[in-house]
């Protein structure tokens, strides 16, 4: 078990690590370039750095499967192979956004139904199970509308919500995280130790990517590749290892980010996460109403510090995302 856990984290790094130094420079050269909206002036900083996160994360799947394999441990490949597959795909499929998506100005509501294909390698494969336990409502046995009607449903919810709360350096990266990493406690708990390495290979490459290049200030933007990618990834594990509940449950500020965003479209705003900069770096709100999660942010360390900076922002919605998270795993754990 410990080669399991330890090479695919491992290579899934190495990967990282040497993919993402290349698109470094070679972002830039092919004019893979975006302006960094939370600081002053015209800082370019490279875009859609997660294609290679979802790729190297991919390598350490795929290696996890075949070190289950070739040891003959006579695992069931079926489910993590959809599960690298629906990840990969959904990195893909965020790639094209990032390049031709929000850039040339595509409708929103078409941009969502482009995500339906990310769901397909779990649909084929009917994954997960139909009985499932869901908030306020209880436990349900949803058939075959569990595989035709919800994973879909939950694999494209998960990838569009986590790309709702975005746009501040390492924001996306720690919030990927700091689900990841609950997640994989609940599963150690539950002795769902498959999970677990599955899982770790992509904790692996988002911590190359955040420590190195995403953090404050970031020399590389994730993109929706990375958005996408985890959120799907998140969503498969979800569904095959059957905790949906404690999912949406650790989606609670996304659900926050949903109402907010549809108060702005009823206000007539589409809105943007970004702050309106000031001379010295900090951050006044960009609307008079707040239309997401990082506007009531920004108001709230205003009225605590008297100003607010890009990294008071972020430390912030990372610290309600672990609340969220750690306040999930206790309602779980005492369900139990």
């Amino acid at each position: 078990m410990s080669l399991e856990l330890v090479l695919p984290g491992l290579v899934s790094a190495i990967v990282a690590r040497t993919l993402l130094s290349w698109w470094l420079t070679a972002a830039l050269r092919l004019g893979f370039a975006g302006r960094d909206m939370n600081k002053p002036g015209e800082r370019m900083v490279a875009e859609a750095g997660g294609i290679w996160v979802v790729l190297s994360s991919g390598f350490g799947v795929l290696l996890y499967i075949a070190i289950e394999v070739y040891t003959d441990r006579r695992v069931d490949v079926i489910p993590l192979l959809s599960i690298a597959l629906t990840l990969l795909m959904a990195g893909l499929l965020g790639f094209f956004d990032d390049i031709l998506g929000w850039k040339r100005g595509i409708n929103p509501i078409k941009r969502v139904l482009f995500t339906l294909p990310i769901s397909l390698p779990l649909v084929a494969v009917k994954a997960g199970h139909s009985v499932v336990e869901l908030p306020v409502i209880g436990t349900l046995d949803l058939g075959l509308a569990y595989s035709l009607l919800v994973v879909p449903a939950g694999v494209v919810g998960a990838s569009n919500a986590f790309n709702m709360i975005a746009g501040y350096n390492g924001l996306e990266a720690l919030q990927g995280l700091t689900l990841l990493l609950s997640a994989s406690l609940l599963l150690v708990v539950r002795r769902n130790l498959d999970a677990v390495c599955v899982a770790l290979p992509v904790i692996s490459s988002i911590t190359v990517f955040y420590l190195l290049y995403n953090r404050y200030p970031a020399k590389m933007f994730p993109g929706n590749s990375f958005t996408y990618g985890i959120g799907a990834f998140y969503a498969s594990l979800a569904i095959y290892w059957n905790f949906e509940k404690y999912a949406i449950y650790s989606y609670a500020l996304y659900f926050l980010e949903l109402v907010l965003f549809v108060r702005g479209l009823l206000d007539g705003v589409y809105k943007e996460n970004f702050g309106r900069v000031q001379a010295d770096g900090s951050l006044l709100p960009p609307y008079e109403k707040s239309y997401s999660v990082t506007h009531l942010v920004i108001k709230l360390v205003i009225k605590l510090k008297g100003k607010c900076y890009e990294t008071d922002a972020i430390k912030v919605i990372v610290t309600l995302q672990a609340v969220v998270c750690a306040l999930a795993l206790s309602a779980t754990f005492l369900a139990v």
